[in-house]
C-alpha cells in the first residue's frame, strides 16, 4: 500500500472476483485497496484505520451481518458497502437499518455503483468534516475567554459556576435580567463540554403561540392536523446527544408544562399524532428573567417541573453591579464594529469613560452594545467624546419625574424601586444609591415602604 490516500479494504472470497475490484479501484491513484478473503482476516487488520470497507456478504468464515456487526463495534462511523449475490430485498433492508452505507448486487454494473457509491461517501464525509471543523470554531468562539467578556468578581462567580457546570451532565437553569447574556453563557457551557460536537439548539418559548409549542417541542406527524403535510421532527429529537436551551421557560403555560415535565422525567418524546417513543440524550439549560420560585407560589408555575429543571443556577449579574467590566466591555465592542465596518480603531475620552460609569444600564451588556456603536458613527475624531454617547432608555427611573409629588414621596419611589430590582437586599441598595441603610432601616420600620 502507499504511503497515504484514501484506505479501502475489499473483503472477497472469490479470489477472481476481488482482482476485479481491487484493478478497478486501484485506477483512482488516490486510493488504497487491499485485498481480503476472510473475515478474521479483516478484523486483525481493523488497526490499520481503513476509510472505508466493500464486504462480500457470504463469507466462508462467517457471516455478512455477524462481521458487519464487529466492525461496528470496532469502528462506528467506518462506512461500510456490501456486495452481495443475494437478491433477497429483505436481507438488504435489515443490513441498511443496520446501518451499511450501500448495498450493490453482483453483476455487471457493480463496479460503476461501487465508484459512485465510494464518490458520493467521500463527499458526505467532507462535508462532515466541514461541519465538525465549523463547530470547533464555534467552540473556540464560545471558550470563556471570548465569549464572556470581563473581570469583576461578580463575573468571577459565574465562571466558577460554568466551569462546574461543563464538567457533568447536570441541567442549568440561568436567570438575569434581559440584556444580561442568559444565551452567550449556555452556548458557553455547550461548546466547553463533552456534547460540544453535538447540536446547540435554542428554542425562545416567549416566540411561540402556545397552540404550536407541543410540535415545535416534540415534532409531529403527517396528518396529525390541518396543515401537517409531512413528518416534522421536534426541537428536542433535533438536539439528541447534545444541548436544548429553553429560553423564557417561565412564559410556558400549564398546560405544556406538564407535557414538557413528562419528557423530562421519561427521557422519551412521542411526536404529536403518533406513537413511536424516541428515545432522548439531551442536557437541559432553561432561562428566565423572571422569579420562578414566585410563579410557583402564585400557582403559575408547576412545582415538579420547577425542581425538575433548576439543577445547578446559574445567577448573571446587571451590567450596573459589574464594576470596571463597563469599560472593557466598551473595547470589545469598539474593536468589534470598527473591525466589521472596516474603519481605523477609536479609542474613548476621559470624559466619555466617567460618563459610560455613571449610567445604570436597564438594558444591560446589549445596550452598552448598542450605545457604543452608535457613539462610533457619531464620533468625528480619533476618540469617542462625552458628547458622542447618548442614552435613549426606556427606564423606569424616568417615571419619577411625571407627577408631581414631594421629596419624601419621590424618595421612597426610588429606594423602593431599587430594592425591588435587588431582591429586597438592603446593603446593595444603599451602596448603589449612595445612601445610609439606616436610611432604608428607618423607612421600612416606619411603613414607608
Amino acid at each position: 500500500m502507499k504511503a497515504s490516500g484514501f484506505k479501502i479494504f475489499i473483503v472477497e472470497d472469490d479470489p477472481w472476483y476481488g482482482q476485479i475490484l481491487e484493478y478497478h479501484l486501484g485506477l483512482n491513484p488516490d486510493y488504497e485497496v487491499r485485498k481480503f478473503e476472510t473475515g478474521k482476516d479483516l478484523l486483525s487488520h481493523l488497526h490499520l484505520k481503513p476509510d472505508l470497507i466493500t464486504l462480500d456478504f457470504s463469507l466462508p468464515d462467517m457471516k455478512g451481518d455477524d462481521l458487519y456487526r464487529k466492525i461496528r463495534n470496532a469502528s462506528p462511523e467506518l462506512p461500510v458497502i456490501v456486495i452481495s449475490s443475494q437478491e433477497d430485498i429483505a436481507v438488504a433492508v435489515k443490513l441498511l437499518k443496520m446501518g451499511v452505507s450501500d448495498y450493490l448486487l453482483k453483476d455487471d454494473a457493480t463496479k460503476d455503483l461501487l465508484w459512485n457509491s465510494i464518490i458520493r461517501i467521500r463527499e458526505n464525509q467532507s462535508l462532515k468534516e466541514e461541519v465538525e471543523s465549523l463547530k470547533e470554531e464555534l467552540g473556540q468562539k464560545f471558550t470563556f475567554q471570548n465569549s464572556i467578556i470581563g473581570n469583576s468578581a461578580s463575573l468571577q462567580k459565574v465562571f466558577t459556576l460554568i466551569e462546574k457546570a461543563i464538567k457533568t451532565n447536570i441541567n442549568v437553569s440561568i436567570t438575569g435580567e434581559t440584556g444580561t447574556g442568559k444565551e452567550v453563557v449556555a452556548k458557553a457551557i455547550h461548546y466547553n463540554s463533552k456534547r460540544k460536537k453535538k447540536n446547540f439548539v435554542a428554542v425562545n418559548m416567549a416566540a411561540i403561540p402556545k397552540e404550536l409549542i407541543e410540535s415545535e417541542l416534540f415534532g409531529h406527524e403527517k396528518g396529525a392536523f390541518t396543515g401537517a403535510l409531512t413528518r416534522k421532527i421536534g426541537k428536542f429529537e433535533e438536539a439528541e446527544g447534545g444541548t436544548i436551551f429553553l429560553d423564557e421557560i417561565a412564559e410556558l403555560d400549564l398546560n405544556n408544562q406538564s407535557k414538557l415535565l413528562r419528557v423530562l422525567q421519561e427521557r422519551e418524546v412521542t411526536r404529536v399524532g403518533g406513537n413511536e417513543k424516541v428515545k432522548l440524550d439531551v442536557r437541559i439549560i432553561v432561562a428566565t428573567h423572571q422569579n420562578l420560585a414566585e410563579k410557583v407560589k402564585n400557582n403559575e408555575f408547576r412545582e415538579d417541573l420547577f425542581y425538575r429543571v433548576m439543577g445547578l443556577p446559574i445567577s448573571l449579574p446587571p451590567l450596573r453591579e459589574r464594576e470596571n467590566d463597563v469599560l472593557i466591555l466598551a473595547k470589545f465592542f469598539i474593536d468589534a464594529f470598527t473591525k466589521d465596518n472596516q474603519i481605523p480603531s477609536i479609542g474613548m475620552s476621559k470624559g466619555a469613560k466617567e460618563k459610560l460609569l455613571k449610567y445604570q444600564y436597564p438594558g444591560n451588556v446589549r445596550e452598552l452594545k448598542a450605545i457604543i456603536e452608535l457613539a462610533i458613527v457619531m464620533s468625528n475624531e480619533e476618540e469617542i467624546k462625552a458628547e458622542d454617547i447618548s442614552f435613549n432608555n426606556i427606564a423606569k427611573e424616568d417615571m419619577f419625574l411625571v407627577e408631581q409629588k414631594s421629596l419624601k414621596e419621590h424618595t421612597r419611589d426610588i429606594i423602593k424601586y431599587y430594592l425591588e430590582k435587588n431582591n429586597n437586599d438592603v446593603m446593595s441598595t444603599a451602596k448603589q444609591l449612595d445612601i445610609g441603610k439606616s436610611t432604608i432601616y428607618k423607612m421600612l420600620q416606619e411603613g414607608d415602604l
